[in-house]
């Protein structure tokens, strides 16, 4: 599995102390994302990528994976009370969180001028299927799974 953030996070580990706190080190982190899946995927290995894949951002980099794998998306939806929980519970609890921009999202929840909707998913051409992940999987884990390996069952 390549998690983007845990890129990020260890990136910021090693990296010097900057005026702008971590933003400096978002696209080399997407760089080494995709340079990692595209060293594994050549390599013939399965591979689950994980983050917070905006179209915009994220389609260039995905794009030319195509011709390595076979491409599924994973889109997790839970509800805006439950976002916000989750953003605010992990900007507390978990120190790494520093490598990321939840300050500036704590601030906009405060502000009540925080809008989720404001996310722009990933669209390809592939598999995709949206979980709500408010308690649990929706739909399960067998559905999800079982687009996960669509070629295999052929």
């Amino acid at each position: 599995m390549v998690i983007r953030d845990e890129i990020k996070q260890g990136m910021v580990l090693s990296a010097a102390p900057s005026p702008d706190g971590t933003a400096h080190l978002s696209i080399p982190a997407r760089n080494a994302f995709f340079d990692t899946t595209t060293v594994l995927l050549k390599a013939g290995v399965t591979v689950v990528v994980e983050s917070a894949l905006q179209g915009c951002l994220w389609r260039p980099g995905l794009e030319p994976l195509s011709e390595l794998a076979s491409i599924r998306v994973i889109r997790c939806t839970p509800p805006i009370e439950t976002i916000v929980q989750r953003i605010t519970r992990r900007a507390k609890d978990d120190i790494h969180r520093t490598a990321h921009a939840d300050h500036s999202l704590l601030e906009e929840i405060a502000a009540g001028t925080y809008i989720p909707g404001s996310f722009v998913g990933i669209s390809l051409d592939v598999p995709t299927l949206l979980v709500d992940t408010t308690d649990g999987y929706t739909p399960g884990i067998k559905e999800i799974i079982g687009i996960a390996q669509a070629d295999k069952l052929k």
